[in-house]
């Protein structure tokens, strides 16, 4: 009996290392099959759309461009719906943007007054450093590394904001109009910033503006002194 009782737990032990080592070579195999760089065919989807998200592109500002992507099955447009803003947003643009070879609601916008009644100062520059900057230069005077004074590569020299009175005396929304639906060379940043966001960087434009005009008043205030006791 003792020897039956013997070969039986020997039996019981065998299998139970068989069924062990089964497990092991079944949970080896799963783990490299997890991790092997084999492309599985993910199934039928039933709306692929939904599943995959589509590239857009973020300057297709004009109807050419946007043609283009349709072309290829691409459904972009950068503007929001009309009549709809998102949640947080400042007041809307209500000015819309002029057809070619139309300027009207572009002279409207010179009205448009910033709903903005106080402005982080630090974050204003960095938003006009890190988007203005290389076509109007740091220090606002027109000259970033993009025209360079005429050695860059951009052919066409930018506004300058700062010491040119054309802009000097643009109204902030006539600035915001341009910033939102582009003006010349420069195309829409709309999709880049918020409208808060322009705002502030519009601000931001207009206090280095008034700082360069009050530093240009003592100078030339002296210069009229110096030539009334010349002529004395």
């Amino acid at each position: 009996m003792k020897k039956i009782a013997v070969k039986a737990a020997r039996r019981g032990a065998d299998r139970r290392s068989i069924i062990s080592a089964l497990f092991v070579i079944l949970l080896g195999a799963a783990i490299f099959t997890g991790c092997s760089e084999v492309q599985r065919d993910p199934g039928r989807i039933y709306m692929p759309d939904m599943g995959y998200s589509r590239a857009y592109e973020t300057y297709a500002t004009t109807e050419e461009q946007k043609a283009e992507l349709l072309s290829k099955g691409i459904h972009f447009s950068n503007t929001p719906v009309p009549g709809t803003m998102k949640r947080g947003e400042l007041l809307p643009f209500l000015i819309e943007k002029d057809k070619i070879g139309d300027t009207t609601d572009y002279h409207a916008s010179r009205d448009v007054k910033s709903p903005l009644t106080s402005m982080d100062t630090v974050e204003a520059e960095r938003l006009y450093l890190v988007n203005c900057a290389i076509c109007h230069g740091p220090k606002l005077d027109g000259n970033g590394p993009l025209y360079r004074g005429g050695d860059g590569p951009f052919p066409a020299a930018p506004a300058q904001f700062v010491g040119k009175a054309q802009y000097e005396n643009m109204p902030e929304g006539q600035m915001f109009y341009s910033v939102t639906y582009g003006k010349n060379k420069m195309g829409s940043y709309a999709s880049q910033l918020s409208t808060k966001q322009r705002w502030m960087v519009i601000a931001y434009i207009k206090s280095k503006q008034a700082a360069g005009k009050a530093a240009a008043a003592p100078a030339a205030g002296s210069s009229t002194a110096a030539d009334s006791t010349a002529k004395k």
